[in-house]
């Protein structure tokens, strides 16, 4: 059955009124619902303090029946095993990125198109949580996956050690990538060759010239030290890293309804702040990487529509080539959906 958080949410109102009635049958033990939840970032990160506070008030909220265990820093394994691991039950649940979720749905995938998230935050969400992120969610169920939200974690910048503050500046040189055609076709619509190198090995490559620059958020490029081998920066926000929010089918639909309902809200409810957190955290992070002799250029909105006019389409392209027809329905939901919001 397709997991749909629009018609979970929908019974809000018959789950609150069966709150206030007396229950009369067994009372369930504390830790009744018991979830190991994975991710791969540290303790000290947004995501991590984020699924704190969504610990704390499901459990609250569900008397303790629900109890989120949580292991931050890859300690559940690497990207593919907790997801695998999460398919298959050895744990409960995950938050991963989008962009090391494409192997196991290619539909996901459009969130490595660049500029595929508006720049507007808040038209940003109204876009997550509406038709569009509802089938990136429902296309999960396919796949052995319940998905029930997306968080997001901060947008891409670039960085190189040439200037590369118009499209036509990057012409002839060199990025790192992930291993994601899509990301290649990105730099490719702008004239830039890309090369898909580990991210361990990638301070090296941008200090031996291997390759000219590099794409991630404000604060991995300043905790990475990336300053040191590169002169200029450009604050694009082309680049969304969203979180998908995870858990295994049959626990979850192990669940009561009331309980599903209350891990849902409390998701919606702490994503603002760990909006704020990674959003401090780039700003804390830019100003870092300004001491450390960075070259700022920021994107104004018209910069912003040149980049995505060559970037977008031939991302686009890459990606409708990789998701087939579960791809070109994903796009035709985001374009309707950007018109909708008058972008």
């Amino acid at each position: 059955m397709v997991f749909s958080r629009r018609a979970l949410m929908m019974g809000a109102a018959a789950a609150a009124l069966l709150a206030t009635t007396v229950f009369t049958g067994p009372v369930l033990a504390a830790g009744e619902y018991v979830a190991n939840i994975g991710h791969l970032e540290a303790p000290t990160q947004p995501r991590h303090r984020g699924l704190e506070k969504v610990a704390a008030l499901v459990e609250e909220r569900t008397g303790g029946e629900v109890q989120f265990k949580l292991f931050p820093a890859s300690q559940l394994g690497n990207a593919r095993q907790m997801v695998e691991g999460t398919q298959f039950g050895s744990m409960q649940g995950t938050v991963m990125p989008a962009a090391f979720l494409g192997g196991f749905n290619p539909v996901v995938s459009i969130l490595d198109v660049p500029f595929v998230m508006p720049a507007d935050r808040a038209k940003a969400q109204e876009l997550r949580g509406g038709p569009f992120g509802e089938m990136l969610l429902d296309s999960f169920s396919s796949r052995g996956l319940t998905a029930i939200g997306l968080w997001p974690n901060g947008r891409k910048s670039v960085t190189s050690s040439k200037p590369i503050s118009t499209p036509d500046a990057f012409k002839g040189q060199k990025f790192r990538v992930m291993d994601s055609n899509i990301l290649m076709a990105q730099f490719a619509g702008v004239g830039a060759s890309a090369i898909a190198i580990p991210f361990s090995e990638l301070y090296t490559a941008l200090q031996t010239g291997m390759v000219d620059g590099q794409e991630n958020p404000l604060d991995t490029i300043a905790t990475m030290k990336f300053h040191e081998v590169q002169k200029h920066l450009v604050v694009s926000d082309h680049g969304a890293m969203e979180d998908v929010i995870l858990f295994n089918p049959t626990w979850w639909n192990g669940l009561p309804e009331g309980h599903r309902e209350v891990i849902v809200e409390a998701f919606e409810e702490v994503r603002p702040e760990v909006e704020r957190m990674k959003e401090e955290a780039q700003v804390q992070a830019l100003d870092a990487l300004r001491k450390g002799g960075m070259e700022e250029h920021a994107l104004d909105d018209a910069q912003r529509a040149a980049w995505r006019e060559q970037m977008y389409p031939p991302a686009r392209e890459a990606y409708l080539q990789r998701a087939g027809a579960e791809g070109q329905k994903a796009v035709e939901v985001y374009e309707a959906e950007l018109k909708r919001l008058g972008l």
